[in-house]
């Protein structure tokens, strides 16, 4: 359970930090690019022998899956800005909570790997989850109103709003991948290698793109994007850590796990949110609140006792 707190945790540290970018004048892409050379670095620093890496066939298949994963690591963090800065902060949020349900689907019909029968309550709670997520995403009318001015004015076309959708796919993939193949080409003991590689993937086509922009389009690298990058790196390393050992601590049940912890990264970042940032939550977002106080009960009743 120690896992599951610290994935959790080390999660609502992530979203506080991106939170804070627009105020220093971060620029999004260069942070995340330069997150993921701290991400390197620190599973470097966690890994306990360096030498494992001299056993790493790079060019075997579950090597070359890996950092074809870290590929999608970016694709998922530009569709998640995209969407927020082309249609709305409540599409990306949305659409990337509500993509748990992939993983869990996966785990349920695909792999197979739940640790235990789910039973018509646990399916109640999944969908309770979704629904609580849905509301959480919800925002007051007032800020709704911005986007509708530029619907009007025509510079959000419905093109811009296959964004969710491609949010959604690709959250919903990068979690399920990350299970997979942690589970299928990794020993328990190995998931530091499996997160440096999958980072190192990371790495290579984020620079590839970044140095597209600043030969192409001529953008210039600031020194506080490289350090807001950074700085994001740690917990961003730290939290898909500290969740996969807590899949591994439940069997690599993803349909018990993510619903859990997304739910849990939703309350703890809401409350978080008001804290620092003064956020205030509107009538949908306590009802999903509540929700997903229910949910969580629901799906986790059997590991509770009840």
């Amino acid at each position: 359970m120690l896992n599951f707190i610290l994935a959790v945790l080390f999660t609502v540290a992530l979203y506080m930090i991106m939170r804070a970018y627009p105020r220093y004048k971060i620029n999004s892409f260069h942070a995340i690019v330069f997150n993921y050379y701290s991400c390197v670095l620190t599973g470097l620093f966690l890994t306990p022998d360096l030498h494992a890496f001299t056993n790493v066939q790079w060019s075997s298949e579950g090597t070359l899956l890996t950092l074809a994963l870290g590929t999608l690591f970016v694709i998922a963090f530009m569709f998640i800005g995209l969407t927020a800065q082309k249609v709305s902060v409540t599409a990306a949020s949305l659409a990337g909570n509500m993509s748990l349900v992939i993983p869990v689907l996966f785990g349920l019909f695909i792999f197979k790997n739940n640790n235990k029968d789910f039973t018509f309550v646990n399916y109640t709670g999944l969908i309770l989850a979704l629904a609580a997520l849905a509301l959480g995403a919800i925002q007051s009318p007032q800020k709704q109103e911005v986007i509708v001015e530029k619907q009007k004015s025509g510079n959000v076309t419905s093109l811009l709003w296959l964004l969710p959708i491609l949010t959604f796919f690709g959250s919903g993939t990068n979690n399920t991948l990350i299970n997979y193949l942690s589970s299928k080409y990794y020993l328990a003991g190995q998931t530091t290698i499996f997160m440096i590689i999958a980072c190192t993937g990371a790495v290579l086509i984020g620079s590839v793109l970044l140095l597209y922009k600043v030969i192409v389009n001529k953008e210039k690298i600031e020194l506080r994007s490289i350090a807001g990058g950074l700085i994001l790196g740690v917990p961003n390393f730290l939290s898909l850590y500290f969740l996969l050992q807590a899949l591994s601590d439940f069997g690599n049940s993803a349909a018990y796990v993510f619903p859990i912890y997304n739910i849990l990264s939703m309350l703890v970042s809401s409350f978080a949110a008001w804290v620092i940032y003064k956020e205030k939550l509107n009538n949908y977002n306590r009802l999903g609140l509540a929700l997903a106080v229910v949910a969580i009960i629901l799906i986790s009743y059997q590991e509770l006792g009840l």
